[in-house]
């Protein structure tokens, strides 16, 4: 008998209410850290392609099919002013078709002191007009730094992108 009833303990463990957390988690714009964690929205970028959070910086990515060249643009809070940082490279991972490729430096004019507001890549993949998701890293500015992307569908305009 005893070994049953230590049986039908071990079966259904014990009848306690699972933990519930001290603090409610309640998402507030006052306590949201303003780097990482964010709540605000990502529109469509200066260059027309799509913004995303790239460490402590806002960056843009962009495709142009007819040249089949990736484009990673690094932004200031406002999400339009272009910021120059200190990195030779970025690395630029897509998901479908499943490839990688170096972002190369590609200074802006405006772009000083051996810092970069721009960095590029051609692929044969990029001419395919789909639209893609993946994530950027690299060092910057001595902190590493990463962000996933995903462009929305879009259209591609006929004298621009060659379509049709």
């Amino acid at each position: 008998m005893k070994r049953l009833l230590i049986l039908a303990l071990l079966i259904t463990g014990c009848a306690q209410p699972p933990a519930t957390p001290s603090k409610p988690m309640l998402k507030s714009s006052n306590t949201t850290e303003k780097k990482s964690g964010h709540d605000h929205s990502h529109d469509v970028g200066p260059h027309q392609g799509t913004i995303f959070d790239l460490g402590k910086y806002h960056a843009e990515f962009t495709v142009d099919h007819k040249t089949k060249t990736a484009t990673v643009y690094i932004l200031g809070d406002d999400m339009d002013t272009p910021v120059s940082v200190k990195t030779d490279k970025l690395e630029l991972t897509i998901k479908s078709p499943a490839f990688t490729v170096e972002l190369k430096a590609s200074p802006d004019k405006n772009d000083k002191d051996g810092k970069s507001s721009r960095y590029v890549a051609v692929h044969d993949n990029f001419a395919k007009e789909q639209e893609f998701a993946g994530t950027v890293a690299g060092v910057i500015e001595g902190k590493p730094s990463s962000g996933d992307f995903k462009e929305e569908d879009h259209k591609h305009e006929a004298g621009k992108e060659g379509k049709k």
